[in-house]
């Protein structure tokens, strides 16, 4: 099988095509037929940081072609998606069943890797934020695989109010299509009026005038892998509050909550409430020019691979 990797941090450029054995499942994996992978931030920016092993996981959908010891519930020809740690760009990948979900009738493999774990984790990230109906939302990467999803949501969930922050003012339109009620550009002075509530993607020197977005008792939901630090005294003037949130923690340790979002997603979707959107689908071969599509911050909506 074909399948990508690198040999020492960098660029998109240190990415590479080579063969490999199909690899077997082990106790509680899937082997996967992929169909298309999913393109992610923290995979990109993994590439550049100088840190074993080097391995490109992600988001994968496919079908079911064997089936490791122990797994009950899932069989060959299957169609899933989910997470994987290993090497995910490739023809093949193992999925373990605690990051797997089926994939319903009628929705493509694009549609899938663009849904379920990008919608996961926007749908967690807003679950951490308790939001109210009326209240008002600030989403930031909000043209984003996860970000175009959580603005959609938030409006699910009755928000009266939400704000798409985003790098440029090229994405304005593709987030208004999604619901966006008003869009500020991260280099304004300030981002409108005050919101209950902000879900970030992105982190970093974003951080503060997220915080500073808030209106009092607003909620900082942090999902993203940019870091970046919080002054405690601009949460203790506002009654502010910052909450971290990990969808691997969820998946792993909360199997019932992980199952009820993701049966939330696909009635969403097949009831014409939630649309997720495919920037581009690039070639495996191309792998390189889909990470230059995400470090430019380009893409309005998922970045995927077609094997």
């Amino acid at each position: 099988m074909r399948r990508v990797r690198y040999e020492h941090s960098g660029g998109p450029e240190v990415l590479f095509m080579e063969e490999a054995p199909v690899p077997e499942p082990g106790p509680g994996e899937l082997l996967v037929r992929v169909e298309a992978v999913g393109v992610t931030l923290p995979v990109v920016r993994k590439v550049r940081e100088p840190r074993d092993p080097i391995v490109l996981g992600g988001e994968v959908a496919g079908a079911v072609v064997a089936l490791g010891e122990g797994v009950t519930g899932y069989a060959p020809g299957d169609r899933v998606t989910g997470l994987v740690f290993g090497h995910g760009y490739a023809d093949f990948a193992l999925l373990h069943t605690a990051m797997a979900s089926p994939v319903p009738a009628g929705a493509s493999a694009v549609e899938a890797v663009a849904l379920v774990r990008s919608g996961l984790v926007a749908y967690g990230a807003l679950d951490a934020a308790r939001p109210e109906p009326g209240e008002s939302a600030l989403v930031t990467a909000a043209a984003s695989g996860v970000g175009h999803l959580a603005l959609q949501l938030a409006s699910s969930r009755g928000a009266a109010r939400v704000v798409a922050a985003v790098s440029c003012p090229g994405k304005a339109d593709f987030v208004r299509g999604l619901g966006a009620d008003e869009v500020v550009t991260y280099g304004e002075e300030t981002w409108g009026e005050p919101v209950d509530y902000v879900l970030d993607a992105v982190g970093g020197d974003l951080l503060t005038p997220a915080v500073t977005s808030l209106a009092p008792h607003g909620r900082l939901v942090a999902y993203s892998s940019g870091g970046g630090t919080v002054a405690a005294y601009d949460l203790l003037v506002g009654a502010k509050s910052v909450i971290g949130f990990q969808m691997a923690l969820v998946a792993r340790g909360k199997p019932r909550v992980y199952e009820t979002w993701r049966r939330e997603l696909w009635r969403l979707f097949a009831a014409g409430e939630l649309r997720p959107a495919a920037h581009a689908e690039f070639p495996l071969a191309d792998a390189a020019r889909a990470h230059e599509v995400i470090e430019a911050r380009s893409n309005r909506g998922k970045v995927v691979l077609i094997p």
